[in-house]
This record gives structure tokens, C-alpha cells and sequence, in this order.
């Protein structure tokens, strides 16, 4: 009998005297025996009669395995080898541990009540009691998000422990999940998932949480910005379907789904953090979203938004807003927006647009309208707009290219802003763009006529925003004023006119109010700008001889209220916002504004009101006011924005701080928002005016 049958023989006894326990070792490969008793032992694993590489101690000889093989069977092997079902070498009597146990260093005992744990039995175990400790969580209230988190380092490198196909989670990640997230994002032992990537719903569905580079936002806070974004954000600019979930905007475009998430970080006060941390990996997505060539209209989309709500600057010369504007038009006349029945002309593919999609291009198309022009007047640019047939409001025979109601108004007043800007500053044969002063009058004349018609069109069906949106347009109107001649026969006319329509639209915006609540703090870039324009208009009327004619406590207490409005609409401390209100202030209080009536016949002060700077359209008062303040104070040493910004200027006091005294008669609710840890950072010398 050769060695081979000797090993079958003593197999088969072992078996034996083990009564039939199950718990016996089969060897793995090469099972020896008959057919027969090959298809008896049925799914049964079989196994090498080499013993494992944890069985025999490294450097026995063969003489040892022989002497091992005529032992007599092992009735039993330890708890350790049985629970691995490895073939265990173990004595009872006298007791020996095994090889196993000896080189890993293992506690080798027998036990007869022992039962193999199996892994399913295992895994379902920690399952329970995961469920059981979001139970508990449940019934707590996580703890509070850090409000001055450090932000996310970048992604660590995987270490064997963790699983190579999903990036290491830091360890500041707790800052956007809390505590039951936390829990929920354990192994899924049943899906073999990897918890840091997806979380549990109630119902078992698997939940991935929202991830771009270093910032992960969980499923409840997406649901919680959406919310604060259609609740805030979506009345200045209805282009979104509210009742769409976060999950359809992230599969129409990821773009649009993470400018959603930062514009509604805006304001985000359970995590101040959030829009800092988004600014980097938004404009890299941005930049590269657009490098791809995108064929989706929900890019446009997302470039409206963009574009309405700028991400954080401290200088207009790092502002790419105007210039994502004109991509925006041309993406959109790319994929046909402009075009929206004939959306086939424009691809390569077959399109077969349904109803609901046809009448979201011309919605889409007319936004991406409404914010060109919204940018070209704010900037002081040329408009890059496209007014066709397709916006046309009033089409009966062809109801689904008629224009949405929440768009209709707003399209029709910047239709009446191109009209001016086109009117008054697009002359060909001037070297700035502009008509002469006697054309100028009476084209003014016939804007003025057509501004009150808008006007009466839009009084019964216009919202408080669509009403902001329309002192808008009549403050660009009017702003063209600051272009005549002090000789013309109408100057002083049209500077009341203008003074009318500052305060107008100032005071529509400083009170305005929706069934949110006060909304201003989170208005668009363009109010910003305007309201800007606005202060700036007081500071140069109530400087100059026209102060005589103006009730002059209503001016400045209006002037410290628009102060206080544009350091409100600031999101981030030494934003561009932040640093206009300290010109503005300082401007102020350093050209002694409203303390003193003006002579009529003070031919300074008939000059002062001439603008320097006359390229920029209906804008040219701010970048002129701008240049003034850099050469009346930055120049000299006096102004200093960086410093100014933690210790504003108070521009009604005499004392060095608006924190040391405060304004009389100025609305409590536009008090200066309170300072936080996201800080915008200017390059060397930059200010907030042209080139900087």
C-alpha cells in the first residue's frame, strides 16, 4: 500500500470515529475514491491533501509529516481551526496546542458546546446593531455643524483598510455629516458597499451622498439648500421647476445641480463654511463644463445662475461674470435655443421634442435674455441679447412658444433697457458711443413716454420684485442726465428726475418684502449694482448745488440707509459689495456731503457733477466716483479698504467706526451683517473700481 491509500485509509477512519460531524475538514482538491463516493459527498468542497500553509510549522522535515500521519485520528480539532475549517494537528492527551495556534499566536482550546459563526450570521448581527444605534440616534438631536470648521484637506491617500475605489473621507468631513450620518455610513455588509460613499434611507434604498473634489454634502442638507434656494433665491430669477427633485438637476447637468447648492450657501448659516469651501471645485466644474463643448440646454441654465449670483470677488477686474454671459448666449444659440422648433437643425442626432421640453427651451431662452441684459447694464457693456420672434409675449396662434408669466414682465422690462442703452449709448460716429445733447433730450423724452406705458402695462399683474426690477430699468433712464451740459436748457429738469427715480428704486428696495419675509440680503448681483448706482447718485446730487432744491435730512438719512443695505447684501467679508459701501462712506464723510448748501452760481459745484469717466454707459457715475476716491484718498494715504473693512466707516458720525456710534433714524433689520470667517482676498492693490 503505497502512502497515498495509507492517507485515504486514515481519512476515512477519521471520519468515521467523528460520528459524521460536520464539523470535520474535508481536504480541498483531489478527492480520492470512486466515482461513487465522489457524487455521494455532493457539494461537499474538496481539498488538497497538502495541509494548509497555517498547519504545519515552516521548516518540518518529511520525516516529521510521516510520523504525524500514523498518529491515531483527531477526535476533535480547536475552536480556532474550526472556525476557519482548517485542518488542526491538535493532542488532547497529554494536551499539545496546534501548529496554527502556536505560530499565530492563538489561544488553542477545545470546546464542546462551540459552534462555527458563519459569516452571514456574523454580518447580520453588526447589521442590527447599527439599526439599533440609529434608533437611538434618532431620538437625539445631532450636535451643532462648527461654524469656524477648518476647510476639507485634500484626499488622502487609501490605506489598506479602506477601499480602493472610493477616496479616503476626511476626517473635517463631520462639518456637512452629522452624527447619524456618520453611523449610516458604515460598511453596508449586505451590499458589500463602502458606507463613506452611500447612506441608508428608511425604507433600506441606498442614498450617495452629493460629492465635488473635497466637499461631500449628505442627502438631508441637499434637500435643506434646495429648499432655502427655491424659498430665497428662485423669485429674482424663476427659471427652475420647483417641484423637481436635487437627484433630476444632478443627472440633467452636475453644473447646475452645484450652483444651486452655492448660491443657496449664500446664506447658508448652519454652515458659513460651505460657499468658501465650494468657490475652487465650482470654477474648475465650471470651466471644465465648458471646455467639453456642452450639448445640454440645462448648462445654459446653470450659466443664468451663475451669472445672476456671481460667486464671491473683492475686484472687478477678477469678475468674469460678463464675459460667461456671452458664452452663455452662444451655448445657447449653439444647441438652438434660439430656435426651439427647429431644435434638429442644430445636431446630429434625431430630436423629437415633447411639449413640456419645448416650452422649457423658450423659458430658457428668454432667461438667458433677461440676464444678458441684466449684466451688460450692471457692467456698463454692450448687451449680448437676441430679441426674435420667439419672444415674442403675445402669440395666440402659437401657445407653446408664448413666454411664461414669471418671465413675460421681466422680459419686457430689460427689452425697455436694451431700447435705452441702444438709444443713448450705441452712437457709431462718437468716440465713447454717445448722441449729442440736443438728441439726447428728446430721445429721453420719448423713453420717458414709453417707460410710463411699461409701466401702466405692468401696474395690476407686477410683483414687489417685478416693481424693483422696473425703478431698474427707469433708474438707467434717468442716469443719462449726468451726460448733458450744465448750458442745456433741461438740465436742471433732468437732474430731479433723476434724484425721483434714485429714490424711487432706492426705497423699493430697501423695503422690499415677500411672503418669505425681507428678501434683499439675497437679491441679485444686479440690484447690487444698482443699488450702488443709486447711492452714488445721492452722493453727487447732495454735493452739489442741487442740494438746495432736495429736502436735505430725507437725502442723507436715505444715503446711511443704502450704506447699510449694500454692507447687508455682502456674503463674504471684503467682497466687492463690503469694499463699495466703504468708498461710498468714505467718499461721504470726507467730501462733508449734505452739511452745507451749495451756491447756485458755485461754478465748481455746477462741475462737479460732470463725469471723468463716460465709456461705461448708465455705470460711468460708479467707475467715475471710483477713480475719484483713488485719487482724492487712495493716493494720498487716507484710504485704506483692507483696514476699513473690519472697522467700517460710519458715514453720518464723526467718530472713526460705525461700531462706535450709531445712524439715527436707519432701519434696525439693515444693520451690518455679521462678520464671518470666509474672507475674499484681493490682489496686491486691487480696489473695487475699473482695472482693478
Amino acid at each position: 500500500m503505497n502512502t497515498l491509500q495509507e492517507a485515504a485509509l486514515g481519512l476515512a477512519n477519521t471520519i468515521g470515529s467523528s460520528g459524521g460531524d460536520n464539523q470535520s475538514i474535508l481536504p480541498r482538491t483531489n478527492a480520492l475514491g470512486s466515482p461513487a463516493s465522489t457524487k455521494a459527498r455532493g457539494r461537499k468542497r474538496t481539498q488538497s491533501w497538502d495541509t494548509s500553509p497555517g498547519s504545519v510549522e515552516d521548516g518540518e522535515d518529511e520525516e516529521g509529516q510521516e510520523e504525524r500521519r500514523r498518529q491515531p485520528g483527531v477526535k476533535r480539532a480547536c475552536n480556532e481551526c474550526r472556525q476557519q475549517k482548517l485542518r488542526c494537528n491538535v493532542v488532547q492527551e497529554p494536551f499539545s496546542i496546534c501548529s496554527r495556534c502556536r505560530r499565530l499566536n492563538l489561544e488553542c482550546k477545545i470546546e464542546s458546546s462551540f459552534k462555527r459563526i458563519g459569516k452571514r450570521s456574523k454580518n447580520a448581527e453588526m447589521e442590527r446593531e447599527i439599526l439599533e444605534l440609529r434608533r437611538q440616534l434618532a431620538t437625539q438631536h445631532a450636535p451643532p455643524i462648527a461654524q469656524h470648521a477648518p476647510p476639507i484637506k485634500a484626499p488622502l491617500t487609501t490605506s489598506n483598510s479602506q477601499s480602493p475605489t472610493i477616496s479616503h473621507i476626511p476626517s473635517t468631513l463631520d462639518q456637512y455629516m452629522g452624527s447619524q450620518e456618520a453611523v449610516a455610513s458604515l460598511m453596508d455588509l449586505r451590499s458589500g458597499l463602502d458606507g463613506g460613499s452611500y447612506l441608508r434611507s428608511p425604507n433600506g434604498q441606498m442614498i450617495p451622498p452629493r460629492r465635488l473634489e473635497n466637499v461631500v454634502v449628505i442627502n438631508d442638507r441637499v434637500q435643506e439648500l434646495f429648499r432655502h434656494f427655491f424659498t430665497f433665491y428662485h423669485p429674482f430669477l424663476p427659471l427652475l421647476e420647483p417641484d423637481k427633485s436635487p437627484d433630476y438637476y444632478y443627472e440633467a447637468s452636475p453644473l447646475l445641480f452645484w450652483t444651486i447648492i452655492a448660491v443657496a450657501a449664500r446664506r447658508y448659516h448652519v454652515d458659513a463654511t460651505l460657499l468658501n469651501a465650494l468657490a475652487a471645485p465650482m470654477s474648475r466644474l465650471l470651466w471644465a463644463t465648458i471646455s467639453d463643448v456642452p450639448q445640454s440646454y440645462h448648462v445654459v441654465k446653470a450659466l443664468c445662475i451663475l451669472c445672476t449670483w456671481p460667486l464671491p470677488i473683492s475686484s472687478t477686474s477678477t469678475d468674469p461674470t460678463f464675459m460667461l454671459t456671452g458664452l452663455m448666449m452662444q451655448i445657447a444659440m449653439q444647441i438652438g435655443l434660439h430656435r426651439p422648433s427647429h431644435a434638429q437643425d442644430f445636431t446630429k442626432f434625431r430630436v423629437e421634442l415633447r411639449e413640456e421640453e419645448l416650452k422649457d427651451r423658450v423659458k430658457t431662452w428668454a432667461a438667458c435674455n433677461v440676464v444678458a441684459q441684466r449684466v451688460a447694464t450692471g457692467y456698463g457693456q454692450p448687451p449680448s441679447t437676441y430679441y426674435d420672434w420667439s419672444l415674442i409675449t403675445t402669440n395666440p396662434n402659437d401657445p407653446i412658444f408664448k413666454v411664461p408669466e414669471g418671465i413675460e414682465a421681466r422680459l419686457l422690462i430689460e427689452r425697455f433697457s436694451d431700447k435705452v442703452t441702444r438709444s443713448l449709448y450705441s452712437n457709431r460716429s462718437d468716440a465713447v458711443g454717445l448722441v449729442d445733447d440736443a438728441e439726447r433730450s428728446i430721445l429721453t423724452t420719448f423713453l420717458a413716454r414709453d417707460f410710463e406705458e411699461l409701466e401702466q402695462k405692468l401696474l395690476l399683474s407686477v410683483s414687489k420684485i417685478n416693481t424693483l426690477y422696473l425703478r431698474a430699468a427707469g433708474l438707467h433712464l434717468r442716469l443719462s442726465a449726468l451726460f448733458d451740459s450744465p448750458t442745456s436748457k433741461d438740465y436742471r429738469e433732468d437732474l430731479l428726475a433723476l434724484w425721483l427715480s434714485a429714490t424711487s428704486f432706492l426705497e423699493c428696495a430697501l423695503t422690499l418684502e415677500t411672503s418669505a419675509g425681507a428678501i434683499l440680503t439675497y437679491s441679485t448681483n444686479y440690484i447690487m449694482q444698482m443699488i450702488v448706482a443709486g447711492g452714488f447718485t445721492l452722493l453727487k446730487l447732495l454735493n452739489s448745488f442741487f442740494a438746495n432744491h432736495i429736502d436735505l435730512d430725507y437725502g442723507k438719512n436715505l444715503f446711511n440707509r443704502t450704506i447699510w443695505a449694500i454692507r447687508t447684501i455682502s456674503v463674504t467679508m471684503n467682497d466687492l459689495p463690503s469694499r463699495l459701501a466703504e468708498v461710498l462712506a468714505q467718499l461721504w464723510r470726507g467730501g462733508g456731503a449734505g452739511s452745507r448748501i451749495m451756491p447756485q452760481d458755485d461754478g465748481v459745484m455746477v462741475s462737479s457733477l460732470q463725469l471723468k469717466v463716460r465709456c461705461r454707459m448708465s455705470m460711468s457715475l460708479v467707475f467715475d466716483s471710483v477713480w475719484r476716491w483713488r485719487e482724492e484718498f487712495q493716493a494720498k494715504g487716507r484710504g485704506n479698504l483692507e483696514s476699513a473693512i473690519h472697522n467700517p466707516t460710519n458715514p453720518d458720525s464723526a467718530a472713526d467706526s460705525s461700531a462706535s456710534s450709531t445712524v439715527g433714524g436707519v432701519d434696525p433689520s439693515l444693520a451690518p451683517p455679521a462678520t464671518i470667517s470666509n474672507t475674499v482676498t484681493p490682489g496686491p492693490g486691487a480696489t473695487p473700481g475699473p482695472g482693478a
